[in-house]
């Protein structure tokens, strides 16, 4: 069974960066769908970026177009979440997740906290 542990969150100004990781075991990424996720206090949780298991198409929250980027190393069998330019409303708490393309089934990690505040 495919598990998924995220780090790498904490307390930062605004204006400063992040990179959250999500390391999976249990089985292999390389063919799964990938993704980052967050949930804001009162709202509901929402993606932020995610790549299908083809590779071929990334998205982004319009919220987070040119300050978040994604990557992955496969050697790893870990996924990123680089976040430049931080800004209060990112508070939130950060969830990766990944979709086996085969069965459909989608896997969570446990979530980190992310706090911009000065």
């Amino acid at each position: 069974q495919l598990q998924l542990v995220e780090s790498g969150g904490g307390l930062v100004q605004p204006g400063g960066s992040l990179r959250l990781s999500c390391a999976a075991s249990g089985s292999t990424l390389d063919n799964y769908g990938i993704g980052w996720f967050r949930q804001a206090p009162g709202k509901e949780r929402e993606a932020v970026s995610c790549i299908s298991s083809s590779g071929g198409s990334r998205n982004f929250a319009d919220s987070v177009k040119g300050r978040f980027t994604m990557s992955r190393d496969n050697a790893k069998n870990t996924f990123y979440l680089q976040m430049n330019s931080l800004k209060p409303e990112d508070t939130a708490v950060y969830y990766c997740r990944s979709e086996n393309p085969y069965s459909g089934t989608y896997y969570w990690g446990q979530g980190t906290q992310v706090t911009v505040s000065s």
